[in-house]
């Protein structure tokens, strides 16, 4: 089978298009022919290794240090099932699914076998394998931090970086919830985020949003303090709460990806997709997402 494979840690170039031997479930495992996966910016990290100093040893022990132990990369997901091991319950062969395998890798290929009891559902019809394959890393990401939030209705808060996976994702959800949503992002994304129903936005290049009168709820720092720490002194509720992405390490459950798979039915919230890259030109689609400034969530059709 086609897969891409890294084998050291670098730039986009350490990715290598190779054949390499299909997987074969286990007696738990389903083994899915994958349509559509999607570059992360996780993903681009784990090929870079750009981590802070602080998680370098934990980050180390999990994914290797010299080079990552799983030589496929990528996370998500969306096929359909090809084959079952003997003990199989949940699904059948032909099945169409879609998930996120966070630490499991090999969604950059053909085939990916993983244990029907991971984070993996049944696609509904209504959604395509590119729109499925938008949804887990930022959607799930998305939900974690604004339950952590807890957000409710007529609530008002703010996320910062509302035009990239996560924002996308979050500006959505918050919105399903019942909450007042002021988006901040470039002034080429402006329009984008109103069309996702976001009450407010701020161009970021044009306003210091920082010193806004207005008392938030929550301000969601969905991009990383890596590159903007958000001022909270003075523009937070009594009770307000300030979240970002990079705090602790969020725990997925499949409760949410159904969650987020009946938004995406009911229409409450829709797939955003900035490019769309064959497999064969994936180090091109990882410097684009490299470059930090995608719209939403870069594809990979296979």
């Amino acid at each position: 089978m086609r897969a891409v494979v890294c084998t050291k840690y670098g730039s986009p170039d350490v990715l290598q298009l190779k054949d390499i031997s299909k997987p074969k479930p286990k007696k738990n495992e389903v083994c899915i022919r994958i349509r559509a996966t999607s570059v992360t910016a996780s993903d681009c990290i784990i090929r870079g290794f750009k981590v802070p100093f602080k998680i370098w040893l934990p980050m180390g022990l999990v994914i290797g240090f010299r080079k990552p132990r799983k030589s496929v990369l990528g996370m998500v997901f969306a096929g359909e099932i090809e084959s079952i091991g003997q003990s199989v319950k949940k699904f059948k062969i032909g099945d169409q699914v879609f998930g996120f395998d966070r630490f499991g890798f090999g969604t950059y290929a053909d085939f990916k076998c993983i244990s029907e009891d991971g984070l993996i559902l049944e696609k509904p019809s209504s959604i395509s394998f590119q729109d499925a394959a938008s949804v887990p890393f930022g959607g799930l990401l998305a939900m974690h931090y604004l339950k952590k939030g807890n957000v409710m209705k007529n609530q008002n808060i703010l996320i910062y970086g509302a035009s990239g996976a996560v924002g996308t994702s979050a500006v959505q959800i918050a919105k399903v919830l019942g909450a007042t949503v002021t988006g901040v992002c470039s002034t080429g994304n402006l329009e984008l985020v109103k069309g996702l129903g976001a009450d407010f936005v701020i161009d970021y290049t044009k306003e210091d949003f920082t010193k806004s009168e207005t008392r938030f709820d929550l301000k969601f720092n969905a991009v990383g303090n890596k590159k903007v720490k958000l001022n909270c002194e003075k523009s937070l509720t009594k009770t307000g709460k300030l979240i970002c992405v990079d705090d602790g390490t969020p725990k997925f459950q499949t409760t949410d990806l159904d969650l987020l798979s009946k938004y995406m039915k009911k229409g409450q919230i829709k797939a955003v997709i900035d490019r769309v890259y064959p497999l064969e030109d994936i180090i091109e689609a990882h410097r684009y997402v490299d470059g930090g400034h995608k719209k939403g969530n870069v594809i990979i059709n296979l």
